[in-house]
């Protein structure tokens, strides 16, 4: 059994990742709320940008869930938008998986996953601040993947539209789910099922594989 450690398993894809870990393995989970089952999984109630975090002596995978749907013209966009999206996409990250490389380092087999976007490949109108962000994230995860080589293996998914309580307004009526589905290859939008599956395949079985980016968005960056 191994240790994993989920940053915002309370909602949405975190949830649903951590549900399916804690099947077979030990899960911690770090937010600001308590999941809706707490069942057999440590949680702590932590702010990951200002509240200390917890320490664990090994841990054998991370994954950073946090994220924002902050979709504005740059007419309407603050520059506190763009700090606001970089704090809780990247610097969240970063401010964890510093704290936490010592006892990733203590397993043999340790992985980090990250969540980029697509917009951060395909240029999407009102999506400036959160391409930004993600796409800092993204590189971010192509960076530590090299250096923390080949102790702990670091990659990234990068989703197109899901259906999770974040992008609710965006599904709100059947008009826009279904011009969300009739915008991806596949006619449908994202499930958390999609990404916790992607998620456990990352963290258990890519044992050769580090410093990418799966673009886990239903063909809609390469299928035109």
């Amino acid at each position: 059994m191994k240790r994993i450690l989920i940053i915002g398993g309370s909602s949405g894809i975190g949830e649903a990742i951590l549900n399916h870990q804690r099947e077979e393995h030990e899960c911690v989970n770090l937010s600001r709320s308590e999941p809706d089952n707490t069942d057999g999984i440590e949680h702590h109630e932590v702010d990951i940008l200002k509240d200390d975090l917890p320490e664990f002596d090994s841990l054998d995978g991370l994954v950073y869930c946090p994220g924002s749907i902050n979709l504005k013209p740059i007419n309407s966009l603050h520059t506190s938008d763009l700090r606001d999206d970089f704090e809780i996409n990247a610097v969240g990250a970063f401010r964890v998986i510093k704290h936490y490389i010592p006892a990733l380092k203590k397993s043999d087999n340790g992985s980090i996953v990250l969540f980029g976007t697509v917009a951060a490949t395909v240029g999407m109108s009102f999506h400036t601040s959160i391409a930004s962000a993600k796409g800092a994230v993204e590189s971010m995860s192509r960076s530590l993947a090299a250096e923390l080589a080949p102790k702990i293996r670091v990659n990234c998914i990068a989703p197109s539209l899901t259906d999770t309580p974040m992008a609710e307004k965006l599904l709100r009526n059947e008009k826009q789910r279904k011009n969300g589905e009739e915008r991806h290859p596949l006619s449908r939008v994202g499930t958390p099922e999609d990404f916790a599956k992607a998620v456990n395949y990352l963290l258990h079985q890519a044992s050769w594989v580090t410093g990418q980016t799966i673009r886990l968005d239903g063909g809609l960056s390469t299928i035109h």
